[in-house]
């Protein structure tokens, strides 16, 4: 029987994240994979969000991830056009990576963040994170063993698995368990969790072309999606290779059904061109857009983390993104709570946090993704037309189009707005939490809140000087904060205490004194430290609640 502290079920991702983060906490981690090493990814999830770059940052891989993808000099814009082939009817300039490098100017520049996001297919991004976990000598990945059940016994979780290539019965045992099983998780079903929401929004069908004629015909500039709108058939076309690879969605609507369309006929459709074109179809996929959050995500020492526990239609990206949350704010209770200085309550903290969260995040994306889909069925019928009405009816359309994608594809609420408003381990001081959507955000202290970058002095990130676990970020040094440290190393607790001069701090920390949780989150904040620092250790590990503010 193998033993391990963390075993997590499914190498997609988001478990690969959580084992890494977890690794990197000095936690023991066994993966079981039933794809076999080395098998591609399904040609999935298209861009690696800022906030997720942060979390890769952190893990040491953000410069690797960088580095896969499109050609460096591929630009990332996202066309409205009526065909990819077609007028172009509206353009959302974004920078290729060299241009990222360069700090060329885009909708997105002015972000607070070390690292803006990042385009790169699933197929180029997992491999790539997959070989830094295996290299982790605390991440053991059990490729092609397929997992059966579970039993938990006082103080750990059995697990049972089977090898797929020799049929052998496997048990491991571990002191907690994560399924990142995806969509049809049977650990979610397992711990009796079930979807909540809405099961049908968006009927889909995807095609994985190979299409090496199709770039010549784009001209000097291809972009790196396109939203393309005519009377016949609106779809979505992502380059992912930038060569020769591409993903064409055709969005059905109007009661059509899956085998009512066909898809070849689609496909040329959307890319404008005729029956004379050649490509080659690598796969095909037909998929349902839900709005659905479980009921729970966790069940004892077994938790549920990304699609196994929230799925939603791709508009702005961000359903790997949101999985990748749940790992890098799951990774720190459970690497707290086996480290020993934590409570085992801290882990009631995942649930409370994550998901108000990704309930309010689910209908954020459903109503952009509703406006896109009412845009797709109001298509004028001159949008095509060499006139007066037809360039009408683009610049319209065209300017609609262009709000739609920059709320999508420079999401700042959804990277960095979002808060933790209702956490048993967050000591909240009664300020309101300011205002977020998808596109817009106001950087704030308030408990619960991501703490604000700072650039600090000789161009160092405020985030590399965070510590691993908790950080208490000094704005002024002549605050004595010996008793707050002493709290700390009186629970065990790993904090560090970083001074950062008002002058780079610049405006964007409130109060003299901010506590920072190892996910980046503001834990307390307050001019000077608290009258019984021990309370609020206790609190941010889990041992204690309190519902009153701290007294200074």
């Amino acid at each position: 029987m193998t033993e391990t502290k963390v075993v997590v079920v499914g190498a997609g991702p988001v478990g690969l994240t959580l084992a890494m983060d977890l690794a990197w906490r000095g936690i023991d981690v066994v993966i079981i994979e039933s794809r076999a090493a080395g098998e591609p990814p399904a040609v999935k999830c298209n861009s690696i969000s800022a906030r997720s770059m942060e979390v890769y940052r952190r893990l040491g891989v953000a410069e690797k991830i960088r580095e896969v993808g499109l050609p460096a000099d591929h630009s990332t814009d996202v066309s409205s056009s009526t065909s990819v082939t077609g007028i172009e009817i509206s353009r959302l300039a974004l920078p290729s990576r060299n241009g990222r490098k360069a700090k060329a100017p885009s909708p997105d520049s002015w972000w607070p963040t070390p690292e803006p996001s990042h385009r790169a297919n699933q197929l180029f991004f997992e491999p790539l994170i997959f070989e830094h976990a295996a290299q982790q000598p605390r991440i053991q990945i059990l490729n092609r063993h397929e997992f059966l059940d579970y039993v938990q016994k006082s103080g750990h979780v059995v697990v049972r698995l089977r090898d797929l290539n020799t049929g052998e019965l496997k048990l491991i045992t571990g002191a907690y368990m994560v399924g990142c099983d995806g969509g049809r998780s049977n650990v979610r079903q397992m711990i009796g969790a079930t979807f909540v929401g809405t099961a049908q929004i968006q009927r889909v069908q995807s095609s994985f072309i190979r299409a090496p004629k199709l770039l010549a015909l784009l001209g000097p500039n291809p972009a790196w999606m396109y939203f393309v709108l005519n009377p016949r058939r609106c779809g979505t076309v992502i380059a992912i290779d930038g060569k020769e690879r591409w993903n064409v969605h055709n969005f059905l609507y109007n009661g059509e059904e899956y085998g009512e369309i066909d898809q070849d006929w689609a496909v040329r459709q959307i890319l404008g061109v005729g029956p004379e074109f050649e490509f080659e179809v690598l796969s095909q996929e037909n998929w349902m857009g839900r709005r659905m959050v479980a009921n729970k995500m966790r069940d004892g020492r077994v938790f549920i983390a990304g699609d196994a526990c929230h799925l939603w239609i791709p508009a702005a990206g961000y359903g790997m993104n949101a999985g990748i949350a749940d790992a890098a704010d799951l990774a720190w209770m459970l690497a707290a709570v086996l480290h020993g200085w934590a409570s085992d309550d801290l882990l009631n903290a995942y649930q409370a946090e994550r998901k108000p969260i990704t309930e309010q995040i689910s209908h954020i994306i459903t109503d952009t993704a509703l406006a896109v889909m009412m845009q797709r069925r109001s298509v004028p019928a001159d949008i095509e037309e060499n006139s007066a009405a037809g360039e009408a009816s683009r610049k319209t359309l065209g300017d609609a189009s262009h709000d739609l994608e920059i709320r999508q594809q420079c999401s700042a609420g959804l990277n960095f707005g979002y808060y933790y408003a209702d956490s048993p381990i967050i000591a909240y001081d009664g300020e309101a939490h300011p205002p977020y959507s998808m596109h817009e955000f106001q950087p704030s202290t308030v408990p619960g809140c991501r703490a604000p970058h700072l650039w600090l002095e000789g161009h160092r990130s405020l985030y590399d000087e965070l510590g691993p676990y908790f950080t208490v970020i000094r704005l002024d040094p002549t605050i004595n904060v010996d008793a707050l440290l002493k709290a700390a190393k009186e629970r065990a607790l790993p904090l560090k205490l970083l001074d950062v001069t008002s002058s780079e701090a610049a405006g964007a920390y409130s109060m003299n004194l901010t506590l920072v949780r190892p996910d980046q989150y503001v834990a307390w904040r307050g001019d000077a430290v608290p009258n019984d620092p021990i309370r609020l250790i206790d609190l941010v590990r889990g041992v204690s609640r309190i519902g009153e503010a701290l007294a200074a």
